[in-house]
């Protein structure tokens, strides 16, 4: 099969957040900017944005054969990973999954979730715009996720302050894929 160029995909994503259950835009918008009222831009990221979807597959066996007859999925994680390069703390209230803001004259201030018992986190969603094969837009919505993975934030005399973010999908209902991507057509 020869190579065709217009299938190499290269160029930066921008990454909105939303609450778990917030109306997607229409298939039909994937070119369109996400409704501002109902997603958030996270702003500028720096070392690209990852999704990796990590699949577990179980062996079955039977006596009558040595070879593996097949296997099933037992398993599956996806993950969308990136720095963002605006470290401030509305973007820390999405990645420690809520917490308290305010503000006041001369200050903003945030505190993170500290209940003296397990609660029930707050899922959001995520909507990542990026490219595509034939140089068009593609669409990867993650329907439930939470920020999963430690939170950092570093700050260095010579380098950029960032926040390192790790959201992991979850399972949302029979009828509802957990994530789905869109790929505009000319």
């Amino acid at each position: 099969m020869p190579v065709n160029t217009n299938n190499l995909i290269m160029g930066p994503a921008t990454l909105y957040i939303a609450d778990f259950g917030t109306a997607e835009p229409a298939d039909t918008a994937v070119n369109d900017t996400p409704a501002a009222s109902a997603w958030t831009d996270l702003g500028g990221t720096q070392d690209g944005v990852k999704l990796t979807v990590d699949q577990t597959y179980s062996n079955l066996e039977v006596d009558q054969i040595v070879d593996v007859p097949g296997a099933r999925l037992t398993s599956r994680m996806f993950t969308i990973e990136t720095n963002l390069a605006e470290p401030t703390l509305a973007n820390l209230k999405y990645l420690l999954n809520d917490g308290t803001s305010a503000s006041g004259s001369g200050f903003d201030s945030f505190e993170p979730v500290y209940a003296d018992s397990a609660t029930q986190p707050t899922y959001r969603c995520i909507l990542l715009d990026g490219w595509g094969e034939n140089q068009m837009r593609r669409r990867i919505i993650i329907r439930k996720c939470l920020s999963n993975d430690k939170v950092e934030s570093t700050y260095k005399k010579d380098s950029q302050t960032l926040y390192t973010v790790k959201w992991g999908g979850f399972y949302v209902a029979a009828n509802i894929a957990p994530f789905k991507m869109i790929n505009a057509k000319s």
